[in-house]
């Protein structure tokens, strides 16, 4: 996480702390992974940014297009088995994800997409090269995990309840240099036990939602850290409506 700026005692003004106020959200292969709505998460962060005063440019990226190495968020969506392998397999031959992590860009990766950033995936009982993003392996699980989760996440980062839909035959095993996103209240996640994977400024979760519309405080996350600023510097928006949302939803599946 960035060096908190608010130390020093001088206001913060989010596109003052970039070189410009340019936001540039950059979504992967929409043709081949965007399932489940996961285009919404794209659409929430465009308007969160530019409630705050940030110019924003959206870059959908085709399957035969190159991956541009100079955007500040990177979105990778769910799909299906065979979309996915050849996104893992498009994605390693072009490099321009990886170049942008190592160069400091966030990146949300949602369903699928957590599998293809990873080391390795299983689609039919053949090993699929990831991205290596993260630190985990996937493999099939002895079944399906569809319906609603709920995890607390990991304090170091500051959110409240993780809550959203999951929908995937998919199990990730993290390393060591992977932390689970949050540990499982309610639903399968990863394992049972945990949801999703983060280091650095790459997360994967499971969750549908879409996700960033379930989890507002998430999208402020994703968005602080490429704006490189702490989270608490973010001006403050209207989440009225996302937290009824968030609530009808907790509502429906945690004890009372």
């Amino acid at each position: 996480m960035p060096t908190d700026p608010a130390a020093s005692g001088l206001p913060i003004d989010p596109a003052a702390a970039r070189s410009d106020s340019h936001l540039r959200i950059v979504w992967v292969y929409p043709d081949l992974l965007s399932t489940y709505g996961d285009r919404g998460n794209l659409l929430i962060l465009a308007r969160r940014a530019q409630a705050r005063g940030i110019d924003v440019e959206t870059i959908p990226i085709a399957y035969d297009e190159p991956i541009p190495r100079s955007g500040d968020i990177y979105l990778v969506g769910g799909g299906e088995d065979r979309p996915q392998t050849l996104a893992a397999q498009r994605m390693r031959a072009d490099g321009g994800l990886r170049a942008a992590v190592l160069a400091g860009a966030a990146v949300l990766a949602v369903c699928a997409g957590i599998q293809l950033i990873g080391e390795y995936f299983h689609i039919d009982g053949n090993r699929i090269a990831g991205a290596e993003l993260l630190d985990l392996r996937s493999d099939r699980g002895e079944s399906r995990a569809v319906g609603e989760l709920v995890g607390e996440v990991d304090p170091r980062l500051g959110l409240p309840l993780l809550t959203g839909f999951e929908n995937h035959g998919g199990r990730c095993h993290l390393g060591p240099a992977a932390n689970p996103l949050a540990k499982v209240l309610v639903g399968t996640g990863n394992d049972g036990k945990t949801e999703g994977a983060w280091a650095g400024r790459v997360i994967g979760t499971y969750l549908h939602g879409p996700a960033l519309s379930r989890n507002p405080a998430l999208a402020d996350l994703v968005l602080s850290w490429a704006l490189d600023v702490p989270l608490m510097a973010l001006p403050p928006i209207d989440d009225s409506w996302p937290e009824k949302l968030r609530a009808e939803r907790l509502a429906a599946v945690m004890p009372r």
